[in-house]
């Protein structure tokens, strides 16, 4: 068990989840003004000692993304420079996740330079959610934990009692994910064969699995543009599936996402709020989820010395 104070201090991508978590912990939120200067630099001030404390920034990268990593690395620069025990970066959403390698000649591997970037602004631990590639971890030279969004969309539809169940994949990648929510539902999964002939631009090719008089869940991590959300479901619903629900973890919902999810077949979409929903992003079809009380417990069970893997058992 540490002999540090915990204290938690958020950023400006989503205090209402951080203010959340600190609920949970039955902890006040940290005292910390983040704010610009007039040219738009980023300036941190924190309004309390940190020294010889255990400190957790919550910050997803989300849009605006480059600000809000920004906002990250000067927080951490300043807790640093305070003299705190050890600094764990929360970041409940990691963006530029999607760079992960080299997909064409002269690419950038950008989730490889944001991991430098926190690594060198001073912080000690990394605790995500649903990385879009495992291996983002070994980007890193400090621990990363990587929690996972599946146990919270399980234990939702679990009690929506839907009947005829098939856990569907939106493509190869995502098989692992599907499957881990479909242990749990006790359901067969399927998979759908998909082409993507540029960036943001999905083609639904086939689907693997049986999936007629069934209701389909089709699970994905982040959901985007929506384009291979909504396809997804017209294909499912074209091979006789009765009903199509869609879930994901990180609702990015940029460009014309909102209103293509709103006016496609999909009855419900299920998200967690690693990505705070914005009033303008808010729409019939939503329900969000919470991820405030299993960010709480890994950070209650980090604080403590605890397994973090025990959260998923």
């Amino acid at each position: 068990m540490s002999n540090s104070r915990l204290q938690i201090f958020s950023c400006n991508s989503n205090p209402e989840l951080a203010h959340s978590i600190c609920e949970h912990l039955g902890i006040p939120l940290g005292d910390a003004q983040v704010s610009k200067f007039s040219d738009g630099e980023i300036h941190v001030q924190l309004n309390e000692s940190v020294r010889g404390s255990d400190v957790y920034v919550i910050q997803s990268t989300c849009d605006p993304v480059n600000q809000h990593l920004m906002e990250l690395l000067v927080m951490v620069d300043a807790l640093k420079r305070a003299s705190a025990t050890t600094i764990n970066v929360v970041i409940p959403y990691y963006g530029y996740a999607r760079q992960d390698r080299k997909t064409r000649a002269r690419d950038p591997i950008t989730a490889k330079l944001v991991a430098n970037l926190i690594e060198t602004a001073g912080a000690d631990r990394v605790i995500t959610m649903d990385l879009h590639a495992t291996q983002i971890q070994g980007f890193f030279n400090i621990p990363v934990d990587n929690l996972l969004g599946v146990p919270i969309l399980a234990e939702y539809f679990l009690d929506r009692n839907l009947e005829d169940i098939v856990v569907v994949s939106p493509d190869h990648g995502g098989v692992i994910r599907a499957r881990r929510l479909a242990e749990r539902l006790e359901a067969p999964i399927a998979i759908i064969d998909k082409r993507r002939p540029e960036p943001n631009v999905a083609e639904v090719m086939s689907i693997v699995g049986d999936v007629k008089d069934k209701t389909a869940i089709i699970i994905d991590d982040i959901i985007d543009t929506g384009g291979t959300i909504t396809l997804a479901a017209n294909a499912l619903l074209e091979q006789g599936a009765k009903e199509v629900y869609a879930c994901c973890t990180h609702p990015v919902f940029s460009g014309p996402a909102i209103e293509r999810i709103h006016n496609s077949t999909i009855v419900e979409m299920v998200i967690t709020n690693t990505i705070p929903l914005t009033e303008n992003k808010f729409f019939e079809k939503a329900k969000v989820l919470s991820v405030a009380p299993l960010i709480g417990e890994a950070i209650n069970r980090v604080h403590h010395q605890e397994s973090v893997s025990k959260l998923f058992q």
